[in-house]
């Protein structure tokens, strides 16, 4: 199953490199909607007065800002492995209201206000990386959460996110039924691509007492009737009162094209939980 992953990644290298030398468009994560809100992600993120990097700095806006969506350019950005258009967008500070373009790539594809706290989702850069199994190198971007309190960052956690074929669609959600010793709510930030053979990432963060807790990644992947690999947690909930335990669970199948059995295959394992932080049973 290692080897039929490994050949279903370098084939998706070689397909969207070779798109990318065609055309160049805007990662479905990044489109955003004219004449709503949004914040911006990337600390400093600068404002420029035309949609082009050489264009001259009229503002830099911090984490947590919040903007409005005027109108979105058609010219588009690509900055590793994170490709963006331009948006068009109005802004205030202090008493100050202002306009100018930002790149969407340093907003936030996501967002959510908890007990005071803003959560944030973003993609914060691509890294490059090694494959040892073949001795080559990718880029792999990399997302982030960040807890604000107004402009001031109490927490953030980061986690792999894949290429930017895996950049095609995103939530960011808050479970409060997870009943787990000082924990308040749980996080739930997800990534994916739309193609068969194209991976999703999901990150649990479970918060309590100021504090974010990142979760082991869960990673889903299938190929129509070919293959699956699917993982999952179960949390305990409220009908179960307070837990120190949740549960990690694996299926996969892969299918025989010779005789087109299906070979399942079924994993699971039991995390404790002392209230601060978890271990393998």
């Amino acid at each position: 199953m290692k080897s039929l992953f490994a050949l279903l990644f370098l084939f998706s290298l070689q397909l969207f490199s070779a798109q990318e030398e065609e055309s160049v468009y805007a990662d479905g994560v990044f489109q955003f909607e004219e004449n709503k809100t949004q914040k911006v992600f990337t600390d400093g993120t600068r404002v420029r007065q035309n949609p082009d990097l050489n264009s001259p700095i009229v503002d830099s806006l911090p984490t947590n800002q919040q903007i409005i969506i005027l109108k979105k350019d058609e010219t588009i950005l690509k900055l590793g492995q994170r490709r963006a258009n331009w948006y068009k967008v109005s802004y205030q500070i202090g008493d100050r209201n202002s306009e100018g373009y930002i790149w969407g790539g340093n907003l936030c594809i996501g967002y959510r206000n908890k007990d005071g706290y803003d959560f944030l989702f973003g993609i914060s850069k691509t890294v490059s990386r090694k494959d040892p199994k073949f001795n080559e190198r990718y880029e792999q971007n990399i997302a982030c959460i960040k807890m604000m309190e107004g402009n001031n960052l109490i927490g953030e956690v980061t986690f792999n996110t894949g290429r930017n074929e895996e950049l095609s669609f995103t939530t960011f959600t808050i479970e409060s039924g997870h009943r787990l010793k000082n924990i308040d709510f749980t996080l739930k930030a997800s990534v994916g691509g739309e193609a068969c053979g194209i991976a999703s990432y999901s990150q649990y963060i479970l918060v309590g007492n100021k504090k974010m807790i990142a979760l082991p990644q869960l990673t889903n992947v299938g190929d129509a009737d070919i293959f699956y690999h699917s993982e999952e947690f179960i949390f305990p909930n409220d009908k179960g009162g307070i837990a120190n335990a949740f549960i990690f669970k694996m299926e996969e199948m892969e299918k025989d094209e010779v005789t087109e059995k299906e070979k399942i295959k079924r994993a699971s394992k039991t995390y404790l939980w002392n209230g601060s932080s978890y271990k393998v049973k």
